[in-house]
């Protein structure tokens, strides 16, 4: 790999990082304010609004500007949430923020790996990027627990700076500084990533020609009989993923009987498995064999439906591994498949912005449905099924469509051939 991508991955841990820890941070905002149950999941939905409504700008954004550069910018806007925070702005407002960042900055992340490298690499760039977002989600996460745990928030608290007056007087303001000084390290970072000399015709500025421009790259991604089929696998797994962290949440307090602080950890077990997926996916699996591991998708929804007869920590951690082992090795290589198929036919900015927008908007659906589950106090095991159920016919749906275009395909080289 270029010495470029690993200030990349870098950038990308410590963005990645702030936002896991910042999100647990959020939640306890929320207890602590005596804010609905249902409130909770909206963290997450109101973060990922940006990428649905930004869609049509963050790729020609993206595109317009060196990639390094973009994410200095849109690191500064996640400091400039986490600190609206710290000004006691209610928590969906700053998190939306927060992910008004993300969303610009996630099109420079992933499109500057195919300025960067070539196509044969991509599925083990994606591999080592997902696998470190992995690890950061899971020390984020256990980070996050940590900031609120009441015993680490005193000991922050009486840490004292000599002839300093810091004004930070609250466990909540302590654990908000930590995190703002970790997109700090990020936005430092990312001013190091080299340019790639990559150039793009001038992007449009008229909102209207962009959300034209947009709208013709979204039907060109979908009328790809590849990129529809891993744009399909990527969007589902990502809405999914988003329910599956609450739902983590709610299982480890209604069945475990474990505290906000300790179930945080089990989503770093969960990430665990996903880092290891990953990592053994760009191992074992070239691009051009990416599609052969749909059928693990369907394997995942199944399993997760084993949640609901643990009542054991013994059990769910390797329960939860397998489960993210599974998601990992079945989405970098779809990833990557998708990320080819986007430079190819579009551009890199505005292909990662088709498929942000489309794994967001799952996202947004996915957590709008489990927070009227909650709302409506259905039992944890039920919307587990449920959700297994779903993950698993969907991905069997998508492997269908996969196997019609493939007869469509050597139905239409068996006519060009006699033809000739």
């Amino acid at each position: 790999m270029k010495r470029g991508f690993y200030t990349i991955m870098a950038a990308q841990f410590f963005s990645s990082l702030a936002d896991n820890a910042l999100l647990i941070a959020a939640i306890s905002l929320l207890a602590q304010m005596n804010s609905p149950a249902w409130m909770t999941p909206l963290l997450k939905l109101f973060f990922v609004l940006s990428y649905v409504l930004l869609a049509a700008f963050v790729g020609a954004f993206a595109d317009a500007l060196p990639k390094g550069r973009v994410m200095f910018i849109t690191n500064l806007v996640k400091i400039v949430g986490c600190a609206m925070m710290f000004a006691s702005i209610h928590p969906l407002v700053a998190y939306a923020v927060v992910g008004f960042g993300a969303a610009a900055y996630s099109p420079a992340k992933y499109g500057i790996l195919t300025e960067l490298l070539p196509p044969e690499k991509l599925v083990a760039a994606n591999g080592w990027i997902e696998g470190l977002t992995v690890v950061s989600i899971i020390l984020g996460t256990v980070l996050g627990g940590a900031l609120i745990n009441p015993h680490v928030s005193t000991a922050l608290l009486n840490f004292d700076l000599p002839f300093v007056d810091t004004g930070i007087d609250t466990p909540t303001e302590a654990a908000l500084t930590v995190i703002m000084v970790i997109y700090l390290v990020s936005t430092l970072i990312s001013r190091s990533i080299p340019d790639t000399g990559a150039c793009y015709p001038h992007q449009e500025r008229s909102p209207l020609r962009l959300i034209a421009d947009f709208a013709n790259c979204y039907t060109v991604l979908w009328s790809d009989k590849l990129g529809q089929i891993s744009l399909a696998v990527t969007t589902l797994f990502w809405g999914a993923a988003a329910a599956l962290q609450f739902i983590v949440l709610k299982w480890a307090e209604k069945s475990l009987h474990m505290p906000l602080d300790k179930a945080a950890i089990l989503q770093g077990v969960t990430a665990i498995g996903v880092a290891l997926g990953a990592i053994a996916a760009a191992r074992f699996v070239p691009l051009k064999k990416s599609l052969s591991v749909m059928p693990l998708g369907v394997a995942m929804g199944v399993i997760v439906m084993l949640m609901t007869l643990v009542h054991d920590v013994v059990f769910a951690y390797p329960l939860l591994i397998i489960i993210g082992g599974l998601s990992g090795y079945y989405l970098v290589p779809m990833n990557a498949l998708l990320q080819h198929r986007g430079h190819v036919l579009l551009s890199a900015g505005h292909s990662i912005a088709v498929q942000n927008f489309n794994e967001n908007l799952s996202v947004l659906t996915m957590l709008v449905l489990y927070a009227l589950m909650v709302k409506i106090n259905m039992n944890v095991n039920y919307v587990i099924v449920l959700f297994g159920l779903f993950v698993s016919s969907v991905m069997l749906l998508i492997i269908r469509k996969h196997s019609a275009n493939q007869r469509e395909h050597d139905s239409l080289a068996m006519i060009g051939e006699q033809k000739h």
